[in-house]
């Protein structure tokens, strides 16, 4: 069963079936792991395991949702690792990007599923259509958590044709796709003037709703021209930008490109190597 599976049937076992039930402290003590809030310096949380019980050591945070991330990260750990003590970063999920620490992507997983389950979250997104940051904050709202886990769940759960990336100082710095987006699809490493976000990052204009772009201003395929995307974009930290984007139907249906590479991840960042 896989992580997230593995926390919705943990919700499920509860009788657990709308958002505002998910009370992950509780759902926590069930599984023998206690909860403590503590200033941690070098990670957001901690856990320690003995036996078939555990502590786990959240740092404090304003925003509730990261919070929340933490507990359900370290009850991951706990239902999946046990017999092994962590420190995590586990209110952001996007930094084990730069990691193939296998053990904190499956904790990640776990996470958004305890947050976020397929039969509470696909439906509230089908709802809505083809879900804007506008609309993505909103959902965030509902369900208690971030919205870039909550954007990053959006993609993990393949529903919809889009692809999730961030920028930092305009440069790529990870990309997340839905799985059935071909391949053959490459950002473009540097933000293109033209888009929505390059204006975000230079001049603070955030653009959280859905707008037109050719496919070019994103893709550095030579064929991106004959397409168009649908750009979001919204501000995540100090330097770094969002971004959202939903490829046609016609994108879906593009054959091989042998004119770009393989999309490799590093500690540093991402980089092209070509054909």
């Amino acid at each position: 069963m896989s992580p997230d599976k593995l926390a919705e049937s943990r919700l499920q076992a509860l009788g657990i079936f709308r958002p505002d039930q998910i009370e992950v402290e509780a759902i926590a003590m069930d599984a023998g792991m206690r909860v403590e809030y503590e200033h941690l310096d070098g990670c957001e949380a901690m856990l320690m395991g003995v036996g078939n019980k555990a502590v786990a050591t959240i740092k404090p945070s304003k925003h509730r949702g990261r919070e929340r991330y933490s507990v359900g990260h370290e009850l991951g750990h706990w239902e999946m690792h046990r017999g092994k003590s962590f420190r995590c970063r586990g209110d952001d999920p996007d930094r084990n990007f730069e990691s193939d620490k296998a053990l904190e992507k499956e904790a990640d997983s776990y996470a958004a599923g305890l947050l976020m389950p397929s039969f509470l979250f696909s439906p509230a997104v089908e709802a809505i259509g083809e879900p804007s940051f506008i609309e993505l904050e909103e959902l965030a709202g509902a369900f208690g958590t971030s919205v870039l886990a909550t954007s990053m769940r959006l993609a993990d759960l393949d529903r919809l044709p889009i692809v999730l990336a961030c920028y930092s100082n305009g440069r790529l710095r990870w990309r997340k796709a839905a799985r059935h987006i071909p391949n053959r699809w490459f950002l473009r490493m540097q933000l293109d003037d033209d888009s929505f976000a390059y204006s975000l990052f230079q001049d603070g204009q955030a653009h959280p709703r859905l707008g037109k772009q050719p496919a070019e201003t994103w893709f550095e395929n030579m064929d991106a021209e004959r397409y168009q995307v649908r750009e979001c974009c919204r501000p995540v930290r100090v330097g770094e930008v969002l971004v959202l984007l939903y490829l046609e139907s016609k994108m879906l249906q593009a054959g091989f490109d042998p004119n770009v590479g393989t999309r490799r991840y590093t500690a540093h960042g991402s980089y092209l190597t070509r054909r």
